[in-house]
């Protein structure tokens, strides 16, 4: 039933927005844009649900850490997101935890985390959340690339151009 698939509701994306760098370089496997490669998506509640925003209905957003710490920095990070490829079906949420390495993809390109997990294609997109110095928990990145069986993710680090593209949207839809 609808009541346990979407039990706050749904919202609809009505705007989407990437950064330049994973238009002009990136690919469906990634490609040398992966340092780059989020996007940020403004929804909009179905309509007759009530019109609440998702963040007034779920009770909080988590914040984002633009300048995410360097890996030496990070002692965890969890990942999260929904494996479709075998053996998962993209049916159901599943975790990975570890201490961050490393990953360049290109030398010119900002380093990406690197876990080891073993979620396979389909979780791309998934958030990965690391305790900021705060002692508080903060998106620091997304699941971008992996081998095509599983073993490890790549991420790429929040900064400023994900920072501008964030306040891009935000702009676009200030005061709705």
């Amino acid at each position: 039933p609808r009541e346990e698939v979407a039990p706050y509701g749904v919202w609809w994306s009505d705007w989407a927005q990437t950064s330049d760098q994973w238009i002009e370089q990136g690919g469906s496997t990634g490609g040398q844009g992966a340092s780059y490669d989020y996007a940020v998506l403004h929804v909009t509640p179905e309509k007759g649900s009530g019109g609440k925003s998702l963040e007034e209905t779920v009770g909080s957003a988590l914040p984002v850490n633009f300048n995410a710490p360097a890996v030496p920095k990070v002692s965890s990070i969890t990942a999260t997101g929904y494996p479709a490829a075998a053996p998962f079906d993209g049916q159901k949420l599943y975790q990975c935890t570890d201490r961050p390495g490393r990953l360049s993809v290109a030398k010119a390109d900002p380093t990406m985390y690197r876990i080891g997990c073993t979620m396979t294609g389909g979780s791309s997109g998934g958030g990965w959340v690391a305790t900021g110095s705060d002692g508080k928990p903060a998106l620091v990145s997304n699941t971008s690339i992996g081998p095509v069986k599983f073993g490890w993710l790549a991420g790429p680090r929040l900064g400023d151009v994900a920072k501008g593209v964030y306040d891009s949207v935000s702009a676009k839809f200030a005061g709705q």
